[in-house]
């Protein structure tokens, strides 16, 4: 965003305008957006910034991470627990580009973020100077918007945009490069908070017409499954949700993003959808009339075959983001717009109908799925600690009703698969991207957004050294994260695909691991290793005592397999149970 017409020196100071640096009018406006936590790490073109920010201590916590991934991760995991704009705050160069992966995470999960990045002066863009990159280039294709700033002047201005696009309409990652000139020349400041911008429409009004014909479809429909996308969280529907879920008295199923949104013992929800998700709503998708997308994208690991995908629906798609209508599935009747609106108005045309038969049919699966996949997850006859069993130990220590962080693997699917829900905004888990390495981080934002619920992450021994430099971020910032380490010395979920489809060729995915205890101690946390079945209940429970970060170790099964599976690019439908 940078202005043609040159700023004039004699309009600088009025008696409504303090007079500040662009690094003191940055963190003033951040104060203006009720920022009240920074993730960063500093460096040559941020430091005026840091040096403003000395003076904001009481006001303002940094939280200073040990990668600048580590800052956008941690992030990430802060907005999506407390439904606010994260923010983060890096240097030029490397700094920058460090921050690329979580950006693109963060662009894939609708996660809003705004990220400040340092730039060099403006008098050197472009000459190849230390530490210069194009950074706003580099971002165009992983952000909602970016913009580089050259003059104190429009920094406000500049922040108060980024807010707002990262939060509204479908959210996302906001870049504002600032150069360093901006940052320590002075202007006056003004700011004022953005509520709409012109050619800019995050949400659109419904069609009253596809309304009407969206109520007709339910009215009609005999077997109709609604799925619940992370869209209902990101639209705090919660409530909406469940009038519509009451009157229509439908089934619901989640996507890994949507879980949380209906809490998992609520009647009407049969379960997660997709790649390894639960046998009903999977092998019942061929025979559903009727399904309503309710706030989730048919990504590839829910759809499997598209051409396939509810074969014998008609299908009604309430998205915000209109490029997401018909892009992989057709949506027979589409509701353009934010389901909190879109959901009351399709509540209150639609009879109440009574589905319990239907929904029975699902039951019926999961007691299926019982016996053929969840007793052996959960309560192996023998041989060693099963991941799910070690995470169904920690979900009942906790009464299901924890913040459950993941890591990317086959830990991130058994704990989505038995870790329960009471509340939204309990699961936060990298699902477009599937970035190994984000979990630890993201605990940390967990926590720190939602410091009154307990947080637990759960990760694998692959993703964790991705990004284990983060431990000595809980050390240094006194975060109370409960990690349970599900090592089984593989890259599990590509030593899966080996086995089931590359004829046992583990090519590369065996782990050689360090000795996470001494790992965890160096860094100040408490540790337990434990290996024995007996050992584990105990070994929970003191984990969950312990006043401060954890680091529980369970060594697993090596070669156990997620299932169910639907193999890559079949019908959900041909879901496998073993």
């Amino acid at each position: 965003m940078n202005t043609t017409e040159p700023f004039r020196p004699e309009e600088r100071q009025t008696a409504e305008a303090p007079l500040l640096t662009g690094s003191q009018a940055l963190i003033e406006s951040f104060l203006r957006e009720g920022v009240e936590t920074l993730f960063g790490y500093p460096g040559g073109a941020i430091i005026p910034v840091y040096d403003a920010l000395y003076d904001y201590r009481d006001r303002l916590r940094h939280i200073l991470v040990r990668h600048e991934q580590g800052a956008v991760h941690a992030a990430q995991g802060y907005a999506r627990v407390s439904g606010r704009v994260g923010v983060c705050l890096v240097t030029s160069g490397p700094g920058a580009t460090n921050t690329v992966t979580g950006l693109a995470d963060a662009l894939m999960d609708s996660t809003p973020l705004v990220l400040v990045t340092g730039q060099v002066g403006s008098t050197l863009l472009g000459t190849d100077a230390f530490q210069e990159t194009n950074f706003v280039g580099i971002t165009q294709a992983v952000t909602k918007w970016n913009c580089q700033v050259k003059y104190p002047e429009e920094i406000p201005a500049a922040i108060a945009k980024a807010f707002y696009i990262a939060r509204s309409g479908r959210p996302g990652p906001v870049v504002v490069d600032i150069t360093k000139d901006a940052q320590c020349a002075t202007a006056p400041f003004r700011y004022e908070r953005i509520t709409s911008i012109r050619s800019y429409a995050p949400s659109l009004t419904p069609d009253a017409r596809r309304i009407e014909e969206a109520a007709r479809l339910i009215d009609e429909a005999r077997r109709p499954l609604a799925m619940i996308g992370q869209g209902a969280i990101l639209g705090n529907a919660e409530a909406e949700l469940r009038a519509f879920l009451d009157r229509s008295g439908m089934p619901a199923a989640s996507t890994l993003l949507g879980l949380s949104a209906l809490p998992s013992d609520d009647p009407r929800n049969v379960g997660m959808l997709g790649m390894h998700g639960n046998y009903g709503p999977n092998i019942k998708n061929k025979e559903c009339d009727l399904l309503v997308a309710v706030g989730m994208r048919f990504d590839d690991r829910v759809t499997g075959d598209p051409a396939a995908f509810g074969p014998n629906a008609r299908i009604i798609h309430l998205e915000i983001d209109p490029s997401e209508i018909d892009k992989i599935v057709h949506a027979d009747v589409p509701l353009v717009g934010d389901v909190k609106r879109t959901l009351p108005l399709l509540t209150e045309r639609i009879r109440p109908r009574d589905h319990s038969a239907w929904i029975e049919e699902f039951r019926a699966c999961d007691r299926i799925e019982y016996e053929r996949v969840v007793r052996r997850a959960i309560r192996p006859d023998g041989g060693r600690i099963r991941m799910g069993e070690a995470v169904d130990a920690v979900a009942r220590a906790y009464d299901r009703d924890a913040v459950m962080v993941t890591d990317v693997g086959q830990q991130q699917m058994f704990a989505a698969r038995y870790f329960g829900f009471r509340r939204s905004r309990s699961v936060v888990t990298s699902g477009g991207l599937g970035t190994m390495g984000f979990g630890l981080p993201a605990a940390i934002g967990a926590k720190l957004g939602a410091p009154d619920r307990e947080v637990v992450l759960f990760a694998g021994d692959g993703g964790l050294q991705m990004t284990i430099q983060e431990l000595a971020t809980i050390f240094q910032s006194h975060v109370c994260v409960k990690i349970v380490l599900l090592n089984n010395s593989f890259l599990g979920m590509v030593r899966q695909w080996q086995e089931l489809f590359y004829d046992r060729r583990y090519s590369s995915t065996e782990m050689v691991n360090p000795d996470f205890g001494l790992i965890a101690r160096a860094n100040g946390i408490e540790y337990r290793c434990v290996e024995r079945r007996g050992e584990l209940p105990q070994a929970v429970a003191a984990m969950k005592a312990h006043a401060g970060a954890y680091l529980l170790e369970v060594r697993v099964e090596n070669e156990e397999n997620v299932f169910p599976m639907v193999p890559a690019g079949a019908p959900v439908a041909d879901i496998r149970l073993e």
